[in-house]
């Protein structure tokens, strides 16, 4: 072992008049674990989040829609000209669909055939007359309400509107269909 030098006392005199007046340390001890985090409810977050993404990925649904109702949709994007040219009827109607008196599983299974052929030869616009509902068990607008419903999910689908008192008025729709490429 290596043996101290000895401090002279004007070094130690130097030494305590540059550190000033020192404490003493009452406690000589250190806290050598750390303390445990409050614990987090990961799997709460992870549910919450997965809720809040489903929410906003799909589209706004109107679920209830009365016999009155006029029907609007339109995907960002789409023009508000474009808009009020659909709203006039002012596009010409190039294929018409009829689901007066079918059922919701009926409805639905001609709809996606009719889509898809009118997005296989290119039709832009496109009337789908789904009535006011007059016909139901409850008089409401059963299949209204569904096919505001498929056509929003549905990617092929720019906009759709109420179409005009002469087409149909609110028991009808011009749909405003994606060009195929």
């Amino acid at each position: 072992m290596a043996k101290r030098k000895a401090i002279s006392e004007s070094d130690s005199n130097l030494f305590r008049s540059s550190v000033g007046d020192v404490a003493t340390i009452k406690q000589d001890r250190a806290e050598l674990r750390t303390r445990k985090p409050p614990p987090i409810p990961l799997q709460r977050l992870a549910d919450e989040q997965a809720v809040i993404k489903s929410i906003s990925k799909s589209p706004f649904i109107v679920m209830d829609v009365e016999k009155g109702d006029e029907l609007f949709f339109k995907r960002p994007g789409v023009q508000q000209r474009v808009i009020e040219k659909l709203r006039r009827g002012q596009f010409a109607i190039e294929k018409e669909l009829d689901l007066h008196g079918m059922t919701v599983i009926d409805t639905e299974t001609a709809l996606k055939r009719f889509l898809a052929h009118c997005q296989q030869n290119n039709y832009r616009c496109v009337r789908i007359i789904h009535g006011k509902g007059h016909g139901s068990k409850d008089k409401q607008p059963v299949i209204k309400n569904r096919l505001n419903q498929w056509l929003q999910k549905n990617s092929a689908i720019l906009a759709f509107i109420s179409a005009r008192p002469a087409d149909g008025g609110t028991g009808a729709v011009y749909v405003l269909i994606k060009r195929h490429k």
